[in-house]
C-alpha cells in the first residue's frame, strides 16, 4: 500500500496518509476540519526486496546463464597448466639458489 502526501490549502498543513490504492482521496484537513485537502504528487519510494533469494541473475535468459558459464568455464586453469607452472617456478628458484652459492 502506497503512501500518499497532502497538503490543505486552507491552513496550509502538509501530511502523509498511509491508503490502499484504491480509497478514494482524503478531503477532509485533520486540522483544520475543512474540506480543502489535495493530493500532492510525490517522488514516490523505491522497491526492496528483503531477505535471501532476490539476485540480478535469477531472471536472465538461458542464453545468457550458458554464456556466463562457458566464460568462467574458460577462466579456470586447467589441472595441467597448474603442474607446468609449479614444476617451472620450482626448478627455476633451485637454479637461481645454485648461482647464489657459485
Amino acid at each position: 500500500m502506497p503512501t500518499y502526501e497532502y497538503r490543505c490549502s486552507e491552513c496550509g498543513h502538509e501530511f502523509e496518509e498511509f491508503q490502499s490504492i484504491t480509497s478514494k482521496p482524503i478531503r477532509k484537513c485533520p486540522v483544520c476540519r475543512k474540506n480543502k485537502v489535495d493530493r500532492l504528487i510525490g517522488c514516490g519510494a523505491g522497491l526492496i526486496f528483503k531477505g535471501s533469494g532476490f539476485y540480478q541473475t535469477d531472471y536472465r535468459s538461458e542464453g545468457y546463464q550458458k554464456a556466463a558459464k562457458a566464460e568462467t568455464e574458460a577462466a579456470k586453469p586447467k589441472k595441467s597448466e597448474t603442474k607446468d607452472t609449479e614444476s617451472t617456478t620450482k626448478s627455476s628458484k633451485s637454479k637461481a639458489g645454485e648461482k647464489k652459492t657459485a
